[in-house]
């Protein structure tokens, strides 16, 4: 599960990475190379809390394989259409790809890991490695042979499929159980919270997806090679934040290192987007780890918080509010056109700080046990 989700996150990457080549070979603007990014993510948004809902009441594990192949396939026809809005359509067509993984997907995970903070943040450590390893294959592809080699960016869908396809069939009864039946009480104002710190992660992590490469070559003159530095550290970080995560939470509690890794991000956006030279790339690391540490934690929680909607909480936390992002990066884009990029990137200290705060007081929830566990075995606490 881990891998497959690799190879379908590398899609998520693999847009914001092909932005500086939009530019440099299509003349974008700032606002039309983040509208891009805005098309993958709008129907996305859209369309994943939806696919909640359906796997909520039916197992899909063939839309694992499906939705890989589609993801892959939107990014490859990216870079080889001819104008803007058939771009625009190729990235949203990815969009849909990654929005019908991540609901069923998630719920698998949940099933085979039991409930374990770190199994899960294995999970989300294979879509966390996608993202890093997406500007290095976007940079070795497109590099050399220019957008129109982007066709070649289908092979880790194909690899993705396989795999998908392997661990569902390894599931065994537990991957394509019914509907979540787990006991309790939804508790809706927790998990609302919960989503709008979510929220105002996703602007933070896709605005600066978006435009991190590009402010990294202003603030330390370099070129493509130490913009795709930056996003790599970015997105590499994070990888392993998650892990982190995990293991942090068994030992001090989810909310209480969900709500420290926030604090964390306010200062670290802050020296990125103030400090210039070579050590910008310590403080996109410090940014990466409070984006990311956080990561499976939301996943888990959102799903605590709706024990009898799984998959629900699952399109919202790994969906919806993660897309949602997206929708600020053409803001931030035409206020980068009309001033300057670090201007832009400005308002993004201050998110993190509403999150802590929308995050005060939430109390840790009673964990489910997920369907098709064994209910004598420990689960996340």
């Amino acid at each position: 599960m881990s891998l497959g989700h690799a190879c379908v996150d590398v899609y998520q990457g693999a847009v914001a990475a092909l932005v500086p080549y939009f530019v440099a070979e299509r003349a974008y603007s700032y606002a039309a190379a983040s509208g891009v990014v805005l098309a993958a993510s709008l129907l996305s948004s859209l369309v994943q809390p939806l696919f909640g809902v359906l796997t909520d009441r039916w197992a899909m594990p063939w839309l694992l394989p499906l939705s890989a192949l589609t993801a892959g396939a939107g990014v490859a026809l990216s870079g080889v259409t001819g104008s803007y809005a058939p771009t625009l359509a190729a990235v949203a067509v990815s969009g849909v790809g990654v929005a019908a993984y991540h609901p069923e997907a998630a719920r698998v995970a949940r099933v085979v890991s039991r409930g374990r903070h770190t199994a899960m943040g294995w999970f989300s450590f294979g879509g966390n490695a996608g993202f890093a390893l997406a500007p290095l294959l976007v940079f070795a592809v497109v590099a050399t042979g220019g957008l129109r080699a982007s066709p070649l960016l289908v092979v880790p869908a194909l690899a993705g499929a396989a795999l998908c396809a392997a661990a569902v069939r390894s599931a065994g009864s537990g991957g394509s159980a019914g509907a979540s039946t787990a006991a309790g009480e939804d508790d809706w104002p927790s998990f609302l919270r919960l989503s709008g710190a979510v929220v105002c992660r996703s602007v933070v992590f896709v605005g600066l997806s978006t435009f991190v490469s590009l402010h990294v070559r202003e603030r330390t003159g370099g070129g493509e090679a130490a913009g795709t530095a930056a996003l790599f550290v970015l997105y590499a970080g994070g990888a392993v934040g998650t892990l982190a995560g995990g293991r942090l939470a068994e030992r001090y509690g989810r909310t209480a290192v969900v709500r420290r890794s926030y604090a964390l991000t306010v200062l670290a956006v802050a020296g990125l987007v103030l400090v210039p030279g070579p050590p910008v790339y310590l403080f996109v690391a410090l940014t990466s780890a409070g984006l990311y540490v956080p990561f499976s934690l939301h996943i888990t929680l959102g799903q605590d918080f709706l024990p009898r909607r799984a998959g629900t909480a699952g399109g919202v936390t790994l969906g919806l509010t993660v897309s949602v992002g997206g929708l600020a990066a053409p803001a931030l884009g035409a206020l980068a056109d009309a001033t300057s990029l670090r201007t832009a990137l400005l308002p993004l200290v201050a998110l993190p700080a509403l999150g802590r705060l929308l995050l005060c007081g939430l109390r840790e929830p009673v964990a489910a046990v997920p369907e098709g566990a064994d209910p004598q075995e420990p689960v996340a606490r």
